[in-house]
């Protein structure tokens, strides 16, 4: 049987509504700023470590993304693939599916509600996935077998700084 594999789903932090961007180019408001560390402090105290993570294109989830790292060490290699910005779950399954063998644990910053139903449908539990929030779900095998929906939800917390 292959290795187990992690999949950390992850929102990005609170985004800045009021500077008239498009969507995508939407950055992190104040609190958005003061929460993102706090996310990379709790994966840094509650995982064995990430081995690579595959981010939205948008600037709230690549800005989330860079704040959380900078309490990692060694920071994870990170991918950055527009396909995760406003996935469904099918989407984010396709990017699951094309991870390299060798990925034991990844990570997956992105958006709602994608991340929200990727953790249904995957696990079977519905979990609330508001800004900042992190989900690890496993499941034994490779990433191909995210198809199985057969995964566990291991742990699920909203840290904020």
């Amino acid at each position: 049987m292959a290795d187990p594999r992690t999949l950390v789903v992850i929102r990005h932090a609170k985004s800045d509504w009021g500077q008239g961007l498009p969507d995508e180019q939407r950055p992190l408001n104040e609190r958005g700023r003061r929460d993102a560390p706090a996310i990379g402090t709790w994966l840094g105290d509650n995982t064995g470590g990430i081995d690579l993570v595959v981010c939205s294109t948008a600037a709230r989830a690549r800005q989330t993304w860079r704040l959380a790292a900078a309490a990692l060490e060694p920071a994870p290699a990170v991918r950055h693939d527009e396909r995760v910005y406003a996935a469904g779950p099918q989407d984010l399954m396709s990017v699951l599916d094309e991870l390299a063998d060798d990925v034991a644990t990844a990570a997956l910053v992105g958006h709602n509600p994608g991340l929200t139903e990727l953790v249904d449908v995957l696990t079977g539990q519905a979990v609330q996935l508001k800004t900042s929030a992190v989900a690890v779900v496993r499941w034994e095998g490779t990433w191909a077998d995210v198809w199985a929906r057969r995964a566990a939800l291991v742990a699920h917390a909203t840290p904020r700084g």
